[in-house]
Order: C-alpha cells, then sequence, then structure tokens
C-alpha cells in the first residue's frame, strides 16, 4: 500500500505537503515523491530505501515553492509521473494495483503508445494510469475510462494548472479524505496527517467520487457510489492508529477487536503482550477484556527499522525482523503470556524471531491470539500478499491434503475438522503453545461497518 497527500493553500504550501506526506510513511518503504506547481510543474523523487522521508526531502522541501502540491510514499514504484499532455502538464500519484496491468500495457504497445518507467520488464502503474486518462476526450473522461478498464484498484491525486483532481477508488478499496483549515484545503490517505497540521476533517471521499480542490475550495465533479468495499485490513494491520477510515478510529477497532479475542478464551496466563507494533493496542483490549496485566516483553526499536510487512523481498523482511524486536528477559522468564498480533501472513517472523527469542528468554507458555482469521488468499487490489506459496494458512492445507489444491471452502469454516486442522498444523509449525484467529464475524464486528461496505477477499475469497 502507498500513502497519498495533496494541499492546496493561500501561501506556500510546502511545510504542509513535506510533513503532510511523511506521516504516510508507514505505508511504503521504496520511494518519496513531490510534485509543486508555483510557475510551472516541479518535481521531486528519492529512493527511500534504508533511509526516512524526511532526510531525503528536507533540503528539497526548503527551496521548492509553490501554493499547490502532491506528495506520494510509495510501496513500490518511483512516484509523483510527470506527463506533458494534450491536456497540459500534469504530475499524478496513485495508491492501488492494477491485476491486468500486463494486459493494459500490451493493448497501449500495440496503439503506438511507448513507457519510460521500465523496471525489470515491468511498466510503472502509475505512468499506466497516466497514459491511460490521456486517451480520454478529456481529463474527466480519461479518468472514466481508466476506471472502466482495470481491475484491481486506483485511487490517485492528479495535480496540474488549475488545482488538484482526487478520486477515489470506484470500489472504495484505498480510503481518501478531504480536510480544511481556514481557506486551505487538503486530501490524504491516512487522516493521521491532518491533526498537527490543523486540518479538520470536512469529507470522506465516497467510492468512485472525484474531487477538485482550488484556492476557491472543493468541488465534486463526479458523484460517488453507493458501492464500498474499504479493506479490512486498514483497521487490524496497515492503518495507522490515530487515522480514521469512513469515519471510524484504527485505534478504538484494535481495542475492540483485542476484546473479542479475549471472550471465552479460557487459558491460564500471567501476562498478556502485543507484537509492535500494530500488535499492541489488540493486546491492549485483551487485556482491558480478561483482567490480566499488559506487559511489553518484546520492545520495538523504532528509530532505524520500518514495518517488516512492506520491504519487497523476503530477505528484507527477515532481517527487520530479526533486529526490530528486542526481548526483556525479566518480564519473560517463567511467564505464561498472551502474544496478541494483526495477522500471520507467511509466518516467518513469527516462528523464527518473535517466539524463538520468548523461548530463548525462559517463557512457561506462549499462546498466540491473531486479530483476523487466516489468510488464504492472495490480495488483487493493493500491494500486500501476492501469491499463493507465501501464505501460512495454504502450506498448511498443502500439508493436510498432501497436493495444492483449488477447493479449500471447508477450510474457511471456522468449525470444520478441516480449519481444526489447519490451525493445529500452524501452531505446532510456528512453536507455539496454543494459536486462536479472530473469527471473521468479530472481525466485522470490531469494525463496526455491515460487512457488505468491507473488503473481505483475503479471507473469503468473494469479490463485489
Amino acid at each position: 500500500m502507498s500513502g497519498i497527500f495533496g494541499v492546496v493553500s493561500q501561501n506556500d504550501c510546502l511545510e504542509d505537503l513535506f510533513y503532510g506526506t511523511d506521516y504516510h510513511s508507514h505505508l511504503g518503504t521504496q520511494f518519496g515523491g513531490l510534485a509543486v506547481w508555483a510557475d510551472e510543474l516541479v518535481r521531486k523523487i528519492h529512493d527511500i530505501r534504508g533511509s526516512q522521508f524526511k532526510t531525503k526531502f528536507y533540503e528539497d522541501y526548503k527551496k521548492m515553492k509553490g501554493n499547490r502540491g502532491i506528495g506520494v510514499i510509495s510501496a513500490r514504484d518511483e512516484q509523483p509521473i510527470y506527463i506533458n499532455s494534450k491536456f497540459g502538464p500534469f504530475a499524478i500519484v496513485t495508491n492501488g494495483f492494477i491485476d491486468n496491468a500486463q494486459d493494459l500495457t500490451e493493448e497501449l504497445y500495440k496503439e503506438g503508445q511507448s513507457f519510460s518507467e521500465v523496471t525489470d520488464g515491468e511498466v510503472n502503474l502509475t505512468e499506466l494510469v497516466a497514459k491511460l486518462i490521456i486517451r480520454g476526450k478529456t481529463l474527466l473522461a480519461g479518468i472514466e475510462d481508466m476506471f472502466s478498464r482495470i481491475k484491481g484498484s486506483c485511487s490517485l491525486l492528479l495535480l496540474n494548472k488549475e488545482g488538484i483532481y482526487a478520486v477515489r477508488d470506484r470500489y472504495g478499496y484505498t480510503p481518501l479524505v478531504t480536510g480544511q483549515r481556514g481557506r486551505d484545503w487538503a486530501v490524504t490517505t491516512e487522516t493521521t496527517a491532518f491533526s498537527n497540521l490543523g486540518f479538520k476533517i470536512k469529507k470522506y471521499i465516497q467510492p468512485g467520487e472525484i474531487i477538485f480542490l482550488d484556492e476557491s475550495g472543493l468541488k465534486s465533479k463526479r458523484k460517488g457510489s453507493n458501492i464500498n468495499q474499504i479493506c479490512a485490513f486498514l483497521w487490524i494491520y496497515t492503518g495507522f492508529p490515530a487515522s480514521s477510515y469512513e469515519g471510524i478510529t484504527v485505534e478504538v477497532v484494535r481495542e475492540r477487536s483485542g476484546r473479542f479475542l479475549a471472550k471465552d478464551d479460557n487459558i491460564k496466563i500471567d501476562i498478556v503482550s502485543g507484537i509492535p507494533d500494530s500488535g499492541t493496542t489488540h493486546a491492549i483490549g485483551y487485556a482491558m477484556e480478561s483482567g490480566v496485566s499488559f506487559r511489553r516483553p518484546l520492545v520495538k526499536y523504532t528509530p532505524g527499522f520500518d514495518r517488516s510487512y512492506t520491504p519487497p523481498s523476503q530477505e528484507t523482511r527477515d532481517r527487520i525482523a530479526k533486529m526490530k524486536l528486542i526481548p526483556i528477559p525479566e518480564i519473560i522468564r517463567g511467564k505464561s503470556i498472551v502474544c496478541c498480533d494483526d495477522s500471520i501472513v507467511r509466518g516467518t517472523q513469527l516462528k523464527n524471531y518473535t517466539i524463538q527469542k520468548l523461548k530463548e528468554c525462559g517463557a512457561k507458555g506462549i499462546h498466540l491470539r491473531i486479530a483476523c482469521p487466516p489468510l488464504i488468499f492472495p490480495c488483487k487490489f493493493n500491494y500486500s500478499t501476492r501469491s499463493i506459496q507465501e501464505l501460512a494458512a495454504r502450506r498448511a492445507i498443502k500439508a493436510i491434503e498432501g497436493k495444492d489444491i483449488k477447493g479449500v471452502r471447508a477450510y474457511l469454516d471456522e468449525s470444520s475438522p478441516e480449519y481444526k486442522k489447519m490451525v493445529a498444523w500452524i501452531t505446532r509449525d510456528l512453536g507455539a503453545t496454543t494459536l486462536k484467529y479472530q473469527r471473521l464475524n468479530d472481525m466485522v464486528s470490531a469494525i463496526g461497518l455491515p460487512k457488505e461496505k468491507i473488503c473481505l477477499y483475503c479471507w473469503t475469497g468473494r469479490q463485489p
């Protein structure tokens, strides 16, 4: 997942743009980018792997000028993309994933289009979106046409001489929110970016809605739809605790999630803990419901490490997982511990680093409590899980069945023998004492939206 931010100010916008974009650093680790419009369009992109956005862009932000700008923290591609088109020059940033990118790329090649941003034979998806848009008779028609042709998701900000177009994915998989501060306007993936900059939430942009921002304010260019399939994982893991989506705050959802995990959980434990950072609030909720003390047997060294979920290579993810968590033996030794975490994706980090560290420090029992059901289907709508083979639940099913199988419906039923076998296999593989996943309906209840308004594809395999 990437994070995007835009601002239109009555005066210079660079400080707001710099800090507003930086507040999305938890969503990507590959590239950062800023684009500003003054007398002309100015763009800066830096590789932020192994460094912080603020460090790379501090000098740029001090030198750039303009009252309109967009920024991005990208999980994969270099952004913003600059296009000089029949609509005039514009810069564009995106958040999402295009599942049929290869087919669309081949189609545009046949039409005579070319791509300047190609890595390992794959085109930059933001450039692909831009090339699809400029095929339209008008800018708005081009955006509509792009939506109709992609499979997957795409929210975007487009900056030109007129202002900023803010466009939310037509099914609402990714969020986009506008904020106001006097006569200044901003738009963001994460509402976390608003608070310290003085912006107040004005509008949660609807799925498929197109909003235009300029110095005169906010205008609706296309109404949204009632179809909403916002990603449930935003509340469970990827979102920042202080952010809210559809008016529902992440921290509150995680507390409720932990409470659900604790209900009817009849095990004898000494302390409750969370795997930092996202597992922490799930654990606080568990402790609130169970009455058992919350402690921190594992602490995260925050200054130097990104999320281990977002880096693209397994080697990098493993290295971060190993180095970032530091155990406190005095709290661990002789204790039976509930460890709450947001999810089990691949399971390698839990097995090789978290559980191993707790065992080495003398934990008496390690009881994993996971805030979502087993992940069984790779995400089609954003950069997270990309293949079936990397999922711990799928490895368990293959081990149980003796082969890869297509019909996994029995393993989705929390009351079925197949589900219980799958969980038992994962428990043994990880080396945990016990393992309990959140029930799907409890996760939905913790979020607080109707089930049909949430994307649950990773757990159900069902698309809207």
